[in-house]
């Protein structure tokens, strides 16, 4: 007999941690390899973690509801035979496949760290460790709630949004690595945060009022959105096109198109398309922050956001430059409909590097995105309008316009390239007509 333990999966990029909503096992029960075990929630997906061995579960680490880092235990299987695995997780970085172009900035990597106490290593996730540094955050007061008391990028952001932070010692011992080598003090400085979060405000509840509880998704999409206005700088810019062609030509073959495709060819799919030749002129826009250096993604994978009634998903098209109008409208309308059915995977919703967001759809001219961390920039595709516009010749017509709104990450990119970028979007979307453009 052997023990396996069952860690919590990295179910998408940059996701750190997740929370177990719902166990589908109990002690005592027969599973076989790849049979669910629980139901995980993440800021960007719900999926199901599977089974790695086959054997009887011997104890439910984890709890309902509660958080977890990537790479915590939170189930053991007992099974016949075999070696009892404890393979350390790799640690949820950035990584930079063959073929990325890295590029190395001023800015010096966090590095890994380890405490002592009472004799027991306690090993910090990057993440924690990263969030501890940049706000001054003593881990030696803090209390975790993840498996045995290990502390969670949660329980930081906690502190964070409360504002009641435990002020950083000024010193640590650091350990030799020589054997019974004497440990020689190190000062580690941690940088003062620019703008501390406000704690949570006391809101008076009259009667009439209705109290909704925050939903593990809810609180997963809230830590990210802070956790992207907190560490990227955020810039935005704005451009006017003239889709007048664009709308003429997509409304005279939609009909057609949805006889012989069976889905809807949306506006969307043309803005797509446009930004991912756009990103393959412009490989800078498609980029990750990532401490030392900058990624340049070789891969155009395009995140979509598709929003559900309590909840934003971002799905995504991957290879979108290499995909025709009519497949990427094919995979909007099959990604969208997954969303809605709860039938997303964690698969569908990783890889990502760039996010184009259709706010349009809900009568929205201009608005500013929070750019989906860790990429670098996110694109509001507003609303289609008609508007009265001077043409070259000085004469007013009445011409289709949609504005396109960019967020940036001010450490990866400056508005000289997005200007560029969004230029050159500008010039594909006002060229889209009969006469040059097809669908297939």
């Amino acid at each position: 007999m052997a023990i396996e333990q069952i860690k919590m999966p990295q179910l998408g990029e940059s996701v750190t941690e997740g929370t177990i909503s719902k166990w589908l096992v109990s002690v005592g029960d027969k599973v076989n390899k790849y049979d669910p075990l629980a139901e995980v929630m993440t800021d960007k997906v719900n999926a199901e973690v599977p089974s790695s061995f086959s054997g009887t579960i011997k104890e439910l680490v984890a709890e309902e509801g509660v958080t977890y880092a990537v790479g915590e235990v939170i189930l053991t299987i007992e099974t016949e035979g075999g070696v009892t695995g404890d393979v350390a997780p790799e640690s949820p970085q950035t990584q930079a496949p063959a073929g990325n172009t890295e590029i190395v900035t001023p800015a010096a990597a966090v590095s890994s760290a380890q405490a002592k106490t009472d004799g027991n290593k306690v090993r910090y996730s990057p993440a924690v460790l990263k969030l501890s540094q940049e706000h001054g955050i003593d881990l030696t007061l803090v209390s975790g709630t993840g498996a045995d008391g290990r502390i969670t990028r949660k329980d930081l952001m906690e502190i964070i949004e409360s504002g009641n932070i435990p002020k950083a010692s000024q010193a640590a011992s650091v350990q030799a690595a020589a054997p019974q080598a004497e440990a020689s003090p190190a000062k580690i400085e941690a940088p003062a945060p620019e703008k501390q979060a406000a704690p949570a405000p006391n809101v008076p509840v009259v009667p009439g009022d209705i109290e909704i509880p925050v939903t593990g998704v809810r609180k997963a999409i809230a830590a990210n959105m802070l956790r992207s206005k907190h560490e990227a700088p955020h810039a935005w810019t704005m451009i006017e096109v003239d889709v007048t062609n664009l709308v003429e030509y997509r409304n005279s073959i939609k009909n057609d198109f949805k006889k012989k495709e069976g889905f809807n060819l949306t506006f969307f799919a043309f803005f797509v398309k446009a930004v991912a030749q756009a990103l393959k002129e412009y490989p800078q826009i498609n980029s990750m922050w990532a401490g030392d250096k900058i990624i340049q993604k070789k891969d155009i994978n395009l995140s979509i956001a598709v929003a559900t009634d309590d909840a934003l998903f971002v799905p995504v098209i991957k290879h979108a430059d290499e995909k025709t109008i009519k497949g990427i409208a094919r995979e909007i309308n099959e990604l969208a409909a997954k969303v809605r059915s709860g039938k997303l995977t964690s698969a569908e919703m990783s890889g990502g590097t760039f996010t184009v967001n259709n706010t349009g759809s809900f009568g929205s001219i201009q608005s500013n995105g929070i750019i989906n961390y860790p990429q670098a920039a996110i694109l509001q595709v507003e609303s289609i309008v008609k508007r009265p516009v001077v043409m070259n010749n000085g004469m007013i017509a009445v011409r289709d316009m949609v504005n396109l709104c960019m967020s940036l990450d001010h450490r990866v990119l400056d508005g000289l390239v997005c200007g560029r970028f969004l230029q050159r979007v500008k010039e594909i979307l006002e060229n889209t007509s009969k006469e040059n453009t097809s669908v297939y």
